[in-house]
């Protein structure tokens, strides 16, 4: 009985070695997209197609949006250039753009850009507020179940030149709602036109 039980295990741990060999060797390939993708084979997926926020490839940077909706200044040399700000079907506004540093000296008081609602985000963008002036009311980013933000984090020194993507998710304001005030600490205020 107990070598069935090995022979079992053996035999499920051949199985399982296969699979991942064959999805290795699936994701292999020459990487210059020249080729039509086959009917029967994989293709790569979108990490936007669910919803969820990917961190970039080093290796294969994402082209920087050429829309820009409003560029706000901050301190030593710091931008904001807006790209979008669209209502998700899920009932979220999410806001995205570019940080850019055009100083000549590293930033690092990205500090104040988390505000004091979400310390949890640890150095973030968790600050930043949207207002529905005609609304009369103010909207704060949104948080996970465990109290972290949805939006980015892990900002703690932007190099000279470097540039960042940036993003925030917020309650959708209602339809009436075509614009608003977008406030991160130490930038100015920009009015931004929500789409969709």
């Amino acid at each position: 009985m107990s070598i069935r039980h090995t022979t079992k295990v053996r035999g499920g741990a051949v199985v399982a070695l296969a699979t991942v060999l064959a999805l290795t060797l699936v994701g292999c390939g020459d990487g210059d997209g020249s080729k039509p993708v086959e009917s029967g084979k994989s293709s790569p997926v979108d990490p936007k197609a669910n919803g969820s926020q990917a961190p970039t490839p080093t290796g294969n940077p994402s082209p920087v949006p050429t829309q820009v909706i409003a560029t706000v200044n901050g301190e030593a040399g710091m931008t904001l250039a807006i790209n979008s700000a669209v209502r998700d079907a899920g009932g979220f506004l999410t806001v995205s753009g570019q940080l850019k540093n055009t100083g000549s000296q590293a930033f690092t008081s990205t500090a104040a850009w988390r505000g004091n609602e979400l310390k949890g985000s640890g150095v973030s963008v968790a600050g930043v507020t949207l207002v529905d002036k005609a609304g009369k009311k103010r909207y704060y980013v949104l948080r996970d179940t465990d109290g972290r933000c949805l939006c980015t984090t892990g900002l703690t020194i932007i190099d000279p030149g470097q540039t960042i993507p940036f993003f925030a998710q917020f309650p959708t304001p209602p339809q009436s709602t075509t614009e608003v005030d977008f406030n991160l600490p130490t930038f100015a205020t920009a009015t931004i036109k929500i789409s969709g």
